[in-house]
C-alpha cells in the first residue's frame, strides 16, 4: 500500500511540474506580446517622431500611454474612484479637439515617467501659441498661420480683460487664466461636432467661480434651455458677456456690449429697441438709459408671461419705476419693442407710422414735382429772352445800374421774426436730427461734440421752447391786429392769409403755365405758395410741439394717457420734423432763393426790401391796385446800403448753408434707416 501510494505521489508531482512549466511557458508568451504590443509600436513611433514637433522628450509617454490609465473610467489614483465615475480625460472627446494632434506631456512637462507624481501644468497659454505662430510663419504655413493668428488676437483681447487682471483676494495671480475657462482637453473651433457639448458645459466653467451667477442662471429662461433642454442655441454666459474681452459690467462700454450682443438672438427686439429714446441714446455710444437687463433682469430672465418675471404686467410699473421714479401706471402699457410692420399687435404704431409716410410722400411728391416744373419753365422763358412785365425805371437806377427805388415788403419786426424762427428751426433740426437718425454714422460724432444726448436734449427743448413763444407771439399780434380793425378787416380780401378759391386758380394758372398752355399768371400780395408756407406752421407746431411736450412731460402724460401714446409721439415728432425739415430747405430755398428769377439768394427777408420793378413782376395785381390808390409812394425807399446788402448776403448764405448741411443729414439718416433699419 506504501508503494501504491508513493507511485500515486509521483504521478501528482509529476503533474504539477508540468503544469507549471506550462503555466511558465504562457506568462512568458504574455510577456512577450505585451513587450510587442506596448513598447514595439512606441518604438517605431519615436523613430518617426525626428521630423514631428509633437513628439515627446521621452517617446514611452506617448498620448496612448497616458490615455492607458486616464482614459479609463473609475481611473482615479489619489483617491478611491466611485463605482461608474466618468474618466478624468473624455478620450474621443480629447481627440477632437484642437490639442487632440498635441502630446499630454508638452503642456505636462513634469512628466517624465510613469507612474509619475503630481501631474503640474507648466506650459504657458500665451508663449505657447506665439512660439507656435513664429514656427508656422518660419515653415511658410498659409493654413497654420491663419488659425494661430486668431488665437493671438483672442490672447491679446484676454489681456486686456477683468479676467487677466491681478486677483483682488491674492494677486500673485490673475483673476481667471486661460485653463480655468478653457478646459485644454476639450478646446474646439466653431462647427466641430463637439462644440455644442462644449457650450452647454461652459456655464459650469463660468459657475466654479460666480457660483451665485450660475445658481440665477439655472432658474432663466436661458438656463433651463440650455442646461435642462440641452439646447445648444440657447445663450450662455460668453454670448452675453463676450469671451475674450470680459470687462466689469459697470462701466459703459460692458454695458453697451451686453446691449448689442442681445440683438445677435434677438434681432427684431433690438431694432425695436433701438426706436426709442432708450435705444436711440444707447445708439450714440451712452450707457445712462434703459438696457436690456435693466428691464429684463440678467442672470435670471424669465419668460414675459412668468408672473416672476419683471416684465410680467404685473411688475412691469414697479421695473419702471426704478429709473423713472414718477412713473404711474401709463407707463406699463408702453410698448417697447413696438414696430410698424405688426398690425395685430401694434395697430396704433402701424396706423401712426403708415400715415406719416402717406403724408411726407404725398406732400414731397407734388412740391418737388412743382418746383421742378417751375424751374424747367421760367428757365425756357429767360433762354427765350421773353418780354416780362416790367415798369419803366431808368430814371430812378443808380450810377452802377443797379435799382435806386425799392419796394417797402418787410417791416423790421416781421424780419426779426423770421430770423429768429430760422435759427430755432436750424438748432431744432441739428439736435433732433442727431437723436432720431442716432444709427447714422455722423450721429454719434456730433452727440459727442455737444456734450452727449442730455446738453443736446437740453438745448433742443430750450430752442423748442423759444420757438413756440414767437409762434405764440405772432398769434397774440394778428389777433390784435385783426381785432383792431374786425369791423373792416376782409376775411378773404388781398391783405389776408386766408386760403380762398383765387388761390386755387392762381395754382391752375401756373400749372397751364408750366406746361406752356398760358402765360404767367398775375398775382397778388400773398401767392399760394407763401399761404402754404405761412399755414405750415400751424400744423407743424400743433403736432411737433404737442408730441414733444408728451415726451418731455412724461409722468404727467402717463397719468392720463396709457403708454402706447408715446410710441405714437415718437413717430409724429420724428418724422413731421423730417417733413419740415426737407420741405424748408428744399421747396422753400427753391421757392425763394433757387428758381432762375431768384438765383442765388434773394435777400428780401434780411434788408425788407426789393427792387421795384421785381415787385411788380412778382405781384402785378397788388402794384396796380397801390398805383390805383395812390398808396404806392408810402411804399418806396431808397436802396439799401452797401454795408447792409453785404451782411445781408453773408448772412442769407450762411443760412442757407447750414440748411444744406442738415438737408445731407437727414437724407443720409432717412436713406440708412431705410436700407439697415
Amino acid at each position: 500500500m506504501n508503494q501504491q501510494y508513493g507511485d500515486i505521489g509521483a504521478m501528482r508531482l509529476g503533474a504539477v511540474l508540468r503544469i507549471a512549466r506550462l503555466t511558465f511557458r504562457i506568462a512568458a508568451c504574455f510577456i512577450f506580446l505585451v513587450a510587442v504590443a506596448g513598447f514595439g509600436p512606441s518604438a517605431a513611433w519615436a523613430e518617426d517622431a525626428a521630423t514631428d514637433q509633437t513628439a515627446p522628450a521621452n517617446p514611452a509617454l506617448t498620448n496612448e500611454t497616458c490615455l492607458g490609465c486616464h482614459g479609463q473610467q473609475g481611473f482615479a489614483p489619489a483617491h478611491a474612484a466611485a463605482p461608474g465615475s466618468p474618466p478624468t480625460v473624455l478620450t474621443d472627446r480629447f481627440l477632437g479637439s484642437v490639442h487632440g494632434q498635441r502630446q499630454c506631456v508638452e503642456c505636462h512637462t513634469n512628466i517624465t515617467k510613469v507612474p509619475h507624481e503630481k501631474v503640474v501644468v507648466k506650459v504657458s497659454c500665451v508663449n505657447c501659441h506665439r512660439d507656435l505662430l513664429e514656427a508656422a510663419k518660419e515653415d511658410e504655413k498659409p493654413e497654420a498661420i491663419a488659425k494661430l493668428t486668431g488665437v493671438v488676437q483672442m490672447i491679446d483681447r484676454y489681456l486686456k480683460s477683468i479676467h487677466a487682471q491681478p486677483s483682488k483676494e491674492d494677486q500673485s495671480r490673475t483673476n481667471a487664466t486661460c485653463y480655468n475657462c478653457h478646459d485644454a482637453h476639450y478646446v474646439y473651433p466653431k462647427g466641430s461636432p463637439n462644440r455644442n457639448w462644449w457650450r452647454l458645459n461652459l456655464p459650469y466653467a463660468c459657475g466654479a467661480c460666480h457660483t451665485k451667477e450660475l445658481e440665477d442662471y439655472k432658474t432663466s429662461v436661458h438656463g433651463v434651455e440650455a442646461l435642462q433642454n440641452g439646447n445648444p442655441k440657447a445663450a450662455i454666459c460668453s454670448d452675453c458677456h463676450s469671451t475674450h474681452d470680459v470687462q466689469d459690467t459697470s462701466l459703459d462700454s460692458t454695458r453697451l456690449l451686453i446691449t448689442k450682443n442681445c440683438g445677435n438672438c434677438h434681432t427684431e427686439e433690438l431694432k425695436s429697441y433701438t426706436s426709442t429714446y432708450h435705444g436711440q441714446v444707447n445708439t450714440l455710444g451712452f450707457a445712462y438709459t434703459a438696457k436690456c437687463f435693466d428691464c429684463h433682469g440678467n442672470h435670471t430672465i424669465k419668460r414675459v408671461d412668468d408672473p416672476t418675471s419683471r416684465v410680467h404686467p404685473n411688475n412691469r410699473l414697479q421695473t419702471c419705476q426704478n429709473c423713472h421714479l414718477d412713473a404711474t401706471a401709463g407707463f406699463a402699457t408702453f410698448q417697447p419693442h413696438a414696430n410698424d410692420h405688426d398690425f395685430a399687435r401694434y395697430p396704433y404704431t402701424w396706423v401712426a407710422s403708415k400715415f406719416m409716410l402717406l403724408l411726407l410722400g404725398g406732400t414731397f411728391a407734388f412740391f418737388w414735382t412743382h418746383s421742378l416744373l417751375w424751374y424747367v419753365r421760367e428757365l425756357i422763358d429767360h433762354r427765350r429772352n421773353k418780354l416780362r412785365p416790367h415798369v419803366r425805371t431808368e430814371a430812378l437806377n443808380a450810377n452802377g445800374g443797379e435799382p435806386a427805388v425799392y419796394y417797402q415788403r418787410w417791416p423790421a419786426i416781421w424780419r426779426i421774426a423770421h430770423l429768429s424762427f430760422a435759427i430755432c428751426v436750424i438748432t431744432l433740426v441739428f439736435t433732433g436730427m442727431t437723436l432720431f437718425y442716432a444709427n447714422a454714422d455722423w450721429a454719434p460724432v456730433i452727440s459727442k461734440f455737444l456734450g452727449g444726448p442730455r446738453i443736446t436734449g437740453t438745448v433742443h427743448r430750450v430752442f423748442a421752447v423759444a420757438f413756440v413763444s414767437i409762434f405764440f407771439w405772432h398769434l397774440a399780434y394778428v389777433v390784435f391786429r385783426i381785432g383792431r380793425n374786425w369791423k373792416t378787416f376782409r376775411w378773404f380780401g388781398p391783405d389776408s392769409l386766408i386760403p380762398s378759391l383765387s388761390d386755387l386758380y392762381d395754382l391752375i394758372a401756373m400749372l397751364k403755365w408750366f406746361f406752356g398752355l398760358a402765360p404767367k399768371p398775375q398775382l397778388d400780395r400773398w401767392t399760394y405758395w407763401e399761404k402754404f408756407d405761412y399755414w405750415a406752421p400751424f400744423w407743424g407746431v400743433t403736432i411737433i410741439g404737442t408730441s414733444g411736450a408728451m415726451l418731455w412731460m412724461k409722468g404727467l402724460t402717463a397719468t392720463y394717457l396709457p403708454g402706447w401714446v408715446f410710441n405714437v409721439a415718437t413717430i409724429f415728432h420724428g418724422e413731421e420734423a423730417v417733413l419740415a425739415a426737407g420741405f424748408l430747405f428744399t421747396v422753400h430755398f427753391f421757392n425763394n432763393h433757387w428758381r432762375p428769377d431768384k438765383f442765388p439768394l434773394d435777400i428780401l427777408m434780411f434788408t425788407g426790401v426789393m427792387p421795384l420793378e421785381e415787385f411788380k413782376r412778382e405781384h402785378l395785381v397788388e402794384y396796380n391796385r397801390l398805383v390805383a390808390s395812390g398808396e404806392l409812394s408810402q411804399y418806396l425807399v431808397d436802396a439799401p446800403s452797401r454795408p447792409v446788402t453785404f451782411a445781408s448776403k453773408v448772412l442769407g448764405f450762411t443760412l442757407m448753408a447750414c440748411g444744406l448741411l442738415l438737408l445731407a443729414m437727414v437724407i443720409n439718416g432717412f436713406t440708412h434707416h431705410l436700407l439697415v433699419g
